[in-house]
């Protein structure tokens, strides 16, 4: 099984219906789950990466993920679609690390912001290339938004870097935590109004 790739976040995958290689791949068919793998490893890397700031710590995290997912591929039976529990299985291993590792602070680079930002307004002005005051206060605003994201929840980190960084949409991502889109919106509403008053006073 390849590597998780080095970039940190991608455009969602061409459209690609997995069920045939997802039937394969219940049969034990290596090959098949090799293109489930290729098909769906960028976004998995990058949920990784953005749910704990660390690159090393994604690849083992999405690396794991895919082996998980091969062990268990005998009981899945297709309720969700396979990208969504592939999420939900990242997602827990992502929190079990993060549990594990409380007291260590992740970083989050805003260059890795950049692609999605336009979701949201306050990122908008916090990594625009044409804010006149970005370069003067790079470091300081690298340290301040690693320290705002820490002190979210790891539920409300999630949907921000669900939705936020990697363009999942609020079903897409009430699927993989098991909630409604309601609450998805909710603490996506809550984690950007803390993020914005915690870094308020880099932004005026």
């Amino acid at each position: 099984m390849p590597s998780p790739p080095s970039q940190t976040s991608t455009p969602p995958p061409e459209e690609a219906d997995d069920r045939p290689l997802v039937e394969r791949a219940r049969k034990q068919d290596a090959d098949a789950f090799e293109e489930l793998v290729r098909r769906h490893q960028s976004r998995i890397y990058g949920l990784c990466y953005h749910l704990t700031g660390n690159h090393e710590d994604a690849n083992d995290l999405a690396q794991d993920s895919f082996i998980k997912a091969w062990k268990a591929l005998p009981t899945f039976r297709g309720d969700a679609s396979f990208i969504t529990w592939i999420y939900r299985i990242a997602t827990n291993n992502c929190l079990t690390h993060l549990k594990s590792r409380r007291n260590v602070l992740p970083h989050f680079s805003l260059n890795d912001l950049d692609a999605n930002t336009e979701n949201d307004p306050t990122l908008v002005e916090l990594v625009s290339h044409h804010t006149p005051r970005r370069d003067s206060q790079l470091n300081e605003l690298q340290k301040r938004l690693n320290e705002a994201m820490l002190k979210l929840s790891e539920e409300h980190r999630m949907v921000v870097a669900m939705h936020d960084v990697q363009g999942m949409s609020h079903v897409e991502i009430a699927e993989v935590l098991g909630c409604n889109p309601g609450t998805v919106r909710s603490r996506l509403f809550y984690a950007r109004q803390q993020l914005q008053a915690w870094l308020s006073d880099l932004i005026k």
